[in-house]
């Protein structure tokens, strides 16, 4: 095989795509269709909960033509990190919709489910034997906090998805997955340069962000051969560039030439673009290193209760001593409490240092301050005590200059205040090796055949 084309339809399953776009993908006869449905940017709550950051009517949408595309042209359909997060219950949730669209449809085509959650016995054995490591500036890792966990995941790299495709499913849905994993694991297969398929799964994860204008809800076709491969946006109103590639590639890496991931790294030191036409750039010279075998462990443990309130501050005296203001009102709050626990306050000032807090380079405050107190502690009954005692404490609070009475908070809600239910810490962001990367490690839960 000369090439090899991957459609990538849109960023995450359930964000959306232009039919226009997926059309014009699908018309290019790429050999297989590949979505990342995941992130752990949205934070810990979704691995915790067990639940989808992604609309189940969203993600329903987006899959319908991809299903009915891979029936249509025989093409493989691969999706990673199914349901946001890629345990156990988002892989069932994403199950359930798939064989939802088959019953609608009226047809089905052979479909593996590949599970990425981890034995936590595994892996307090392996801690005992000091062969977990740090992904990161995280804490040591203990019994306990994988014990803590309610979910506990590694990421699967080509070869769940090799042993699948080789097994002859047609449509792979896996838990937890290494971001390019289901994007380079066809052209692996098929023969081509490791480093190649790794680099452009790199870009395709995002489908059409690397274009420019990006966008995360567009279509993005790569077409990978011996020596090089072509990425090329499928909406004609984009355009793919040697900087918008170039600059993607450094997307969320920590060293702008090395890329670790399950059993090697990408090392990216030689690699060219070069722009083809005005709306397609080819990338040449990246190279995968093997290394020993080890997956990143993801883990989210409860670490208690949230309730919020939003306000907003326009007193020019009140902003000119915010800090002072937000003090005072901290120690005056937790000074009523019989008893503190581990009950925290906390303030955020949209329009100063809300984004960036206390490493923010330029603290300035405008006109007016956007606040937003969270309160956090063991049960939710705390929280909103805590967090209604803050708010009215900061509305009535006097300081030097204040000339209105009637308060000092304007509320846009009503209530003010807003319970966040439980929320989740990342417990566990380590790196643990395997043996067996492919057929056992990540079992086969469900299948179609």
């Amino acid at each position: 095989m000369e090439e090899l084309r991957v459609l990538s339809p849109t960023a995450i399953l359930g964000y959306g795509y232009p039919m226009q776009s997926f059309q014009r993908g699908v018309a290019a006869q790429p050999q297989v269709i590949a979505v990342d449905a995941g992130s752990t940017d949205p934070g810990p709550y979704y691995l915790g909960s067990g639940k989808s950051f992604t609309q189940r009517s969203a993600v329903k949408r987006d899959l319908r033509p991809i299903l009915l595309a891979s029936k249509e042209r025989d093409i493989p359909v691969l999706i990673g990190s199914a349901g946001g997060s890629g345990a156990r219950p988002h892989l069932d949730w994403l199950w359930d919709i798939i064989m939802e669209l088959y019953e609608e449809e009226g047809f089905r085509l052979k479909t593996a489910a590949l599970a990425a959650d981890i034995d936590k016995e595994a892996v307090k054995d392996a801690l005992r034997n000091g062969l977990i490591e740090p992904c990161g500036p995280v804490p040591p890792l203990t019994e306990s906090v994988v014990d803590s966990c309610t979910h506990l995941v590694a990421q699967m790299g080509t070869e769940p998805f090799l042993y699948a495709l080789n097994e002859g499913y047609q449509v792979i849905v896996a838990g937890r997955a290494y971001d390019p994993a289901p994007f380079a694991a066809v052209p692996i297969l098929a023969g081509f340069d490791p480093g190649l398929a790794l680099h452009m799964g790199k870009i395709l994860e995002c489908a059409a962000i690397a274009a420019d204008p990006g966008s995360g809800a567009d279509c993005m076709l790569g077409t990978i051969t011996s020596d090089s491969f072509c990425l090329e946006p499928m909406n004609a109103k984009r355009a793919c560039t040697r900087r918008s590639v170039a600059a993607h590639t450094l997307y969320e890496k920590s060293n702008p030439y090395l890329l670790p991931g399950p059993g090697g790294q990408l090392n990216l030191e030689n690699t060219i673009f070069t722009a083809v036409n005005q709306r397609i750039v080819a990338v040449q010279g990246s190279r995968f290193e093997p290394m020993p075998y080890k997956v990143k462990l993801e883990g989210a443990s409860p670490a208690g209760y949230r309730s919020v309130a939003i306000a907003g501050i326009r007193d020019p005296f009140m902003l000119e001593q915010l800090d002072s203001i937000l003090v005072a009102v901290e120690d005056q709050v937790f000074s009523q409490l019989d008893e503190v626990g581990d009950r925290k306050l906390y303030f955020r000032c949209y329009g100063r240092d809300g984004v960036m807090g206390a490493l923010e380079p330029q603290p300035v405050i405008g006109h007016e301050v956007g606040l937003v107190i969270e309160a956090t502690a063991a049960t939710q009954e705390q929280a909103a005590s805590l967090c209604g005692l803050a708010r009215s404490t900061l509305l009535h609070f006097g300081y030097p200059g204040r000339i209105s009475t009637a308060g000092n908070l304007a509320f846009p809600f009503s209530p003010s205040d807003f319970d966040g239910g439980q929320y989740f810490r990342f417990a566990v962001h380590h790196l643990m090796p395997v043996e067996d990367a492919g057929k056992r490690w990540f079992a086969m839960v469900k299948e179609v055949v």
